[in-house]
């Protein structure tokens, strides 16, 4: 199976520290946030990696190389210009003749993405998107589904929500199949949340969202990114930690 992590945006939210470097470069800790993406691929045995790149790309190709240190098969795909999260991965469609899985390079999860791929396989469906439940949606897009678990709405990013109420949103993982990409226009910018994914459930093209269970952040803001850390250090986060940054279960 191939991932495709996308790792091109230019991380304008995390300025200052996105000036010299590209947010998936970003340290957590002891080691850039892409490396956690890419082991986490790994520990399930998902070793064929492309990484998409944009935005200061030298660094993440001088870093991860072909990923054989990781144990995994890397290799790139540059865009001139940024096409979006769709977008980007539409030229793609020639090497991807089976399912895959798309995730972010400036994400921290620990979910058990071999439980999500085969629940998607057992509904055979062309589309599954992770979810996390929330209790503030705000600056994410909110998805409902059905009792079944299937998508029967998108909420791009809500301006305003409900106290005490609990909110489904969008983790920006998906497992698909290499015919949803023909619905991707070639050469422009498109989204996946906000306009592919609303597009396909308008034309009736059955969409599965998948509760996971464990950790996840977007590491999209500084306090998001300082609090990440934090998580870590309290063991909120299942990952391998060196000895020297662990905190002790009694303090966490």
């Amino acid at each position: 199976m191939r991932a495709v992590i996308m790792a091109g945006g230019q991380g304008t939210r995390l300025q200052p520290l996105t000036k010299r470097l590209p947010k998936p470069m970003l340290q957590l800790l002891d080691r850039p946030m892409m490396e956690y993406v890419v082991e986490l691929l790994a520990a399930h045995e998902i070793r064929d990696i492309t990484i998409t790149v944009c935005y200061l790309a030298a660094h993440i190709r001088s870093h991860f190389g072909d990923g054989s240190k990781w144990g995994v098969r890397i290799d790139y795909h540059e865009e001139i210009h940024p096409l979006g999260t769709a977008g980007g991965i539409k030229p793609l469609r020639p090497k991807l003749d089976d399912t895959f899985i798309v995730m972010s390079g400036d994400g921290l999860t620990d979910f058990d993405l071999s439980k999500a791929i085969a629940a998607h396989r057992k509904r055979r469906v062309p589309v599954t998107i992770l979810l996390k439940q929330v209790a503030c949606p705000l600056g994410y897009g909110v998805v409902s589904t059905d009792d079944s678990g299937c998508i029967t709405q998108f909420i791009e990013k809500p301006k305003t929500f409900i106290q005490g109420k609990n909110y489904w949103i969008n983790t920006g993982i998906y497992i698909l199949e290499p015919e949803v990409l023909d619905y991707v226009p070639e050469n422009r910018s498109f989204d996946f949340g906000k306009e592919l994914f609303p597009m396909l459930l308008k034309s009736g093209v059955p969409l599965y969202g998948y509760a996971a269970d464990g950790y996840w952040s977007d590491v999209g803001t500084l306090q998001q990114y300082y609090q990440s850390q934090i998580d870590m250090l309290q063991g909120k986060v299942r990952i391998h930690l060196p000895v020297e940054v662990q905190v002790p279960v009694e303090l966490a």
